[in-house]
């Protein structure tokens, strides 16, 4: 009989401990986010030329400005790009999707250098270093070119990066006369409170170029509104059509200075600079072309309403030549 007894209690002890490892397993793919290397899935030939072809080329612009915005999330308008806060399903915020497609080495991140951006393979980061400078929590799997980094969604700071800095293009383009604007780069910021009385610092933490974000941005849909809930735009749709809020704090200039330096940290001194460097691009957005002549305009209007009234006044009814009255003849009598 022992033997019997033996047999089953070690045929339970596997079926549990094949449950635990199963239930385990289910845990820790749904709260990491780098053991499914191929979660986000890579682009295909189509989507690479789909990317190329949507490439605003600024190679022909004989008039071009560049442009800093910081776009603070903590604002209603810009509140899309930090929702939601952890990962449900596939949807995700505009960081975790970043962060996503680095630990993968899909996308690449550039060193922060002040004051300028240079996308060469000298300021190019390693992932782990970015892991180590910000103290995020990591493990690592494989080793060399096949080393995966697994980090738990709850690690990833998407909830302190509360700002971006975008880099804006506008420009214009001779060969389509076209006045159009684009976005360069875009820099994440990590807004941490150090101790519990000091102001929170504001990082910026690597540059990333656009045109590599793009093609996994046009994927990603995003809740743009409180009212209605469906996912009607993507995260490039939000960016491509101008949909957030930023506050310019940088123009491209020949010595490299920021708005506050040049004009000084007075607010309203500043409010009144950022209102005119927008005021100057609708200026020469609006010089490019010829307006209508007032006279000939206000002469066809003229016309169109004398030609409107004459349609609308009622026509005079002639006699009818049926009636019953007698007519009296003109034939002369000799």
């Amino acid at each position: 009989m022992r033997p019997v007894y033996y047999v089953m209690l070690a045929f339970f002890v596997c079926i549990f401990t094949q449950n635990n490892q199963a239930q385990t397993q289910r845990q820790s793919q749904r709260s990491t986010s780098a053991l499914r290397p191929d979660s986000l899935s890579s682009l295909s030939v189509r989507a690479e030329m789909k990317n190329r072809e949507q490439t605003q080329n600024t190679n022909n612009a004989v008039w071009l400005r560049e442009i800093y915005r910081n776009v603070d999330l903590n604002t209603e308008s810009n509140a899309a790009l930090c929702y939601p806060s952890e990962p449900i399903g596939d949807r995700m915020n505009l960081f975790t999707l970043v962060f996503r497609l680095m630990s993968q080495g899909k996308i690449n991140g550039y060193k922060y250098l002040d004051g300028r951006e240079i996308f060469t393979d000298q300021y190019k980061l390693n992932f782990e270093e970015i892991l180590k400078d910000y103290n995020i929590l990591y493990t690592t799997q494989g080793t060399g070119a096949r080393t995966q980094y697994i980090i738990n969604d709850v690690d990833i700071p998407s909830n302190e990066v509360m700002a971006y800095m975008i880099k804006e293009a506008w420009y214009f383009d001779q060969a389509t006369g076209r006045f159009n604007s684009k976005v360069l780069a875009i820099c994440p910021m990590l807004v941490r409170q150090e101790d519990d009385f000091g102001e929170p610092t504001r990082t910026p933490m690597f540059w990333l170029t656009y045109e590599n974000l793009r093609p996994y941005l046009s994927r990603a849909y995003i809740m743009t509104s409180d009212v209605n809930n469906a996912l009607t735009y993507t995260i490039d749709d939000f960016f491509s059509k101008r949909m957030y809020d930023g506050e310019i704090i940088k123009t491209t200039n020949m010595m490299n200075k920021s708005l506050a330096q040049q004009v000084g940290n007075d607010p309203e001194v500043i409010k009144h600079a950022q209102d005119s460097i927008e005021n100057q691009l609708k200026f020469f957005e609006k010089q490019l072309w010829v307006p209508e002549d007032t006279t000939s305009t206000a002469k066809k209007g003229k016309e169109q309403k004398e030609k409107k009234t004459k349609e609308s006044k009622p026509k005079e009814s002639k006699p009818d030549k049926s009636s019953s009255a007698p007519t009296k003849s003109v034939r002369r009598t000799r």
